[in-house]
């Protein structure tokens, strides 16, 4: 990591962090979580340094393609032939136990 500086995070800033966003961090873990956080801060230092002009944004890694089939319009099943095995019918329409409460 040529020209790379070590973000460091103090103790008392992610207290202050865990604090705003209502966290626990427990004494025991704090060393831990100050070497991680730091971590993270020094290799978002290190990709803020790159020489990025030209390049374009993008979503994702890898380009994506759509797997779905094409829409298209195809006969429905047959109106009586859906009902027939219902096990009760009213005016063309499936009946169905009321849920709806007044």
């Amino acid at each position: 990591m040529k020209g790379c500086v070590s973000m460091k995070i103090s103790q008392e800033e992610i207290k202050k962090i865990a604090l705003l966003s209502r966290l626990e961090v427990k004494e025991e873990h704090m060393a831990h979580v100050e070497k991680e956080l730091s971590d993270i801060l020094t290799y978002v230092a290190e990709l803020d340094a790159l020489e990025l002009d030209g390049v374009e944004p993008m979503a994702h890694a890898v380009p994506l393609h759509n797997v779905f089939r094409e829409d298209e319009t195809k006969p429905s099943l047959d109106h009586d032939l859906a009902l027939s095995n219902a096990p009760e019918a009213e005016d063309g329409y499936f009946k169905v136990p009321r849920v709806v409460q007044e």
